[in-house]
């Protein structure tokens, strides 16, 4: 409907400037004409005559101006407009975003402090499986008595160790992976900033 008034405006402007063309043409030619015909009172009766067709060509292209003038500020204001609401939407976009992103963050970062008290714990019974080792191999060499029951102890206590190597092996992928995504999402966040900034 737009298009269809924009057309009807632009052949209204278009008749307009051609009746201007028009006036300006017939106010030539009747000064032309008079001047060929040598009469002083027609030439200048043909010049008043050519003023005042001159002076209305003039009004219908001001009027034309002013009215192409008013129509370009609608549009632009339309298109204003519309570019604010698209960058309302935008923003709202981009906080909605940033939101989702930093919950996603607060949720990867406590399931890394969650994975590195594990893995604390688990260096800890690491530790103390060591020491165990450490203090059965010296009750080892204290006493060949002793030395079946010291060598299960130790056994369970290499078990343990192994157990908790393995622990701590997986407690490391898992923190790697989560800082891995959390860098990820990190970046996300970073470049979606950068596209709204622009």
């Amino acid at each position: 409907m737009t298009t269809t008034a924009g057309s009807s405006r632009r052949r209204q402007r278009s008749t307009r400037l051609v009746v201007a063309v028009l006036l300006l043409l017939v106010a030539a030619l009747a000064v032309a004409g008079t001047a060929v015909s040598g009469s002083w009172a027609a030439v200048v009766a043909a010049g008043a005559v050519a003023v005042l067709l001159g002076c209305a060509a003039t009004k219908i292209t001001h009027t034309e101006l002013m009215t192409a003038r008013v129509d370009g500020a609608r549009e632009r204001a339309a298109q204003a407009q519309a570019f604010r609401e698209l960058d309302g939407r935008r923003s709202a976009e981009g906080v909605e975003f940033a939101a989702d992103m930093q919950g996603r963050l607060a949720r990867r970062d406590a399931t890394v402090s969650r994975l590195e008290k594990r893995l604390s714990e688990a260096a800890q019974e690491l530790a103390e499986a060591r020491r165990t080792l450490g203090r059965v191999e010296e009750s080892l060499a204290g006493s060949e008595r002793e030395r079946a029951r010291i060598g299960e102890r130790l056994t369970d206590a290499e078990e343990r160790a192994t157990q908790a190597v393995v622990r701590v092996a997986e407690l490391e992928a898992e923190v790697d992976t989560l800082t891995a995504q959390w860098e990820a999402a990190e970046a996300a966040l970073a470049a979606r900033q950068v596209r709204k900034g622009a």
